[in-house]
């Protein structure tokens, strides 16, 4: 049995163009944010199930690169286009060539994908649900459905999701929401991203439906925020090769701390190293396990608010609801 089960709906076919001494290297793998999550779970020692629908001849080339990289995957397949992009990187940066977010999925492959991850959730009980490179693939009410069902079968969700989809997972319910900064912005949670603000969506999150939040700030700690209160979350600043992949290899972390036992609060140790070491590297969602083990002795951590003025909000609020109750039971 895996350890995490990810809802990866439209893995990408991924084909790089970078320079080599004899002339133009052509790397072709799967991509895409589930992929890319998965891709660290395994080096990080998970063993992960990846539940996708595949698309036509990309999603046939889908099949093998997948599985060739160890991932269990259970796959729904349909004709149409699949997701691909192609990136040109030979002058050190990358270069957008072809970008195709693919067909939307119909409802036949919805529903089926739906109960694909209904299916394995029951048996990992940690699941991860990952986006598509597209906005128009799926409709963001999945992601709300998929929430709630899960955790009603007794799943432990995490998502890393941003805008519509991010708001529908959060009233569905989660154990765990990362987001960025910039998608916060965007999002218009915060006007600029300041810590105080930043911690006040947080909390507004956590009020919605998120049991945790982390939320990344590019070079800058990472806030993190669950019942105990806010944290401040630092990593050493390494020499930058990609920074492409770096949240997703975040998440995993974060997943696999909490595959083995940890809290989220103790697992965002193994994410922030799992993200730190990503930007070193060329490959997305990649990292020596090793690696990656030693650095967590260098991530420092600083209390932000301990959540007591939160706490003791909470229990404002619960006798006013319950003297609410009492009065009304005397007036019956």
């Amino acid at each position: 049995m895996s350890d995490v089960t990810i809802y990866a709906p439209s893995p990408i076919l991924t084909v790089t163009v970078e320079d080599h001494p004899s002339g133009n290297e052509v790397h072709v793998h799967a991509g895409g944010q589930g992929v890319w999550q998965a891709r660290m779970l395994r080096r990080l020692g998970m063993e992960v199930t990846l539940c996708a629908v595949l698309s036509g001849e990309t999603g046939g080339v889908l099949r093998h690169l997948i599985e060739d990289e160890g991932l269990r995957l259970v796959s729904v397949a349909r004709e149409g286009r699949g997701a691909a992009y192609v990136h040109d990187r030979r002058a050190g940066e990358r270069r957008e060539i072809v970008a195709e977010q693919g067909d939307p999925l119909g409802r036949h492959e919805l529903d089926e994908l739906y109960s694909v991850m209904i299916r394995e959730g029951l048996e990992t009980k940690l699941v991860v649900l990952s986006g598509p490179a597209g906005d128009d693939v799926l409709p963001a009410e999945t992601y709300r459905r998929l929430a709630s069902d899960l955790r009603t079968v007794g799943a432990r969700v995490v998502v890393d999701l941003a805008g519509d989809r991010m708001d529908a997972a959060v009233a569905g319910g989660v154990d765990v929401l990362k987001v960025s900064h910039e998608e916060l912005l965007d999002a218009g949670l915060i006007s600029e991203p300041t810590e105080e603000e930043i911690c006040a969506a947080m909390r507004s999150l956590r009020s919605r439906g998120a049991e945790c939040v982390i939320v990344t700030r590019a070079s800058d700690p990472s806030l993190f925020h669950d019942e105990h209160g806010v944290l401040e979350v630092t990593a050493p600043q390494l020499e930058t090769t990609d920074t492409h992949g770096a949240g997703d290899s975040l998440t995993a972390g974060i997943v696999a701390g909490m595959s083995r036992g940890q809290s989220a609060r103790e697992a965002v140790i193994l994410g922030a190293a799992a993200g730190a070491l990503n930007v070193t590297r060329h490959g997305l969602g990649t990292a020596d396990a090793g690696a990656v083990a030693k650095l967590q002795e260098l991530i420092t951590t600083r209390i932000v608010d301990d959540g007591a003025e939160e706490r003791a909000e909470g229990r404002s609020n619960r006798e006013s609801t319950d003297d609410a109750d009492t009065r009304a039971e005397g007036d019956e």
